[in-house]
């Protein structure tokens, strides 16, 4: 029988000292009908632009979008699981909403480095999300980052 302990150092992603400017993690999903709807219900955002299609139809989009916001979590999706993965600590995040997702879209979310603070273990990311090549999101991210 093996002794549990509550190490967890398994489970989590890149340490700070195996970063370098220039590395990036991806994510792409093809957002659906369900992702919508689920993320109506759990943070209440039941905007007819999303939910309504006759309504939606008559808006400057034509039909139903995403919640920007959805696309904003693909990036946390990137850096709680993909790089630097888990362990490092969302500190904060700029958003621009330059295009509308639609349901059917993939989109791509992806987190450059552009800067690194080794005193503060602090990685600053470029967060882009595309669909088809457009950016539809983009913005700038920190991260904390465990060390070795």
């Amino acid at each position: 029988m093996s002794e549990q302990t509550n190490d967890f150092e398994e489970f989590y992603g890149a340490k700070f000292e195996d970063l370098a400017v220039g590395q990036s993690g991806v994510y792409a999903r093809t957002v659906t009908e369900a992702d919508i709807l689920a993320f109506a219900g759990v943070t209440g955002d039941f905007n007819p632009v999303h939910v309504n299609e006759e309504l939606a139809a008559a808006s400057m989009f034509g039909g139903r979008i995403a919640h920007g916001m959805l696309s904003a979590g693909f990036i946390s999706t990137v850096f709680g699981t993909k790089f630097p993965g888990p362990g490092s600590i969302y500190l904060s995040q700029t958003l621009k909403f330059k295009a509308p997702v639609k349901i059917g879209d993939t989109v791509v979310a992806r987190c450059t480095i552009k800067e690194l603070t080794p005193e503060k273990r602090k990685a600053k990311f470029d967060t882009v999300c595309t669909v088809k090549g457009k950016v539809v999101l983009e913005g700038e991210a920190e991260i904390m980052v465990p060390k070795r």
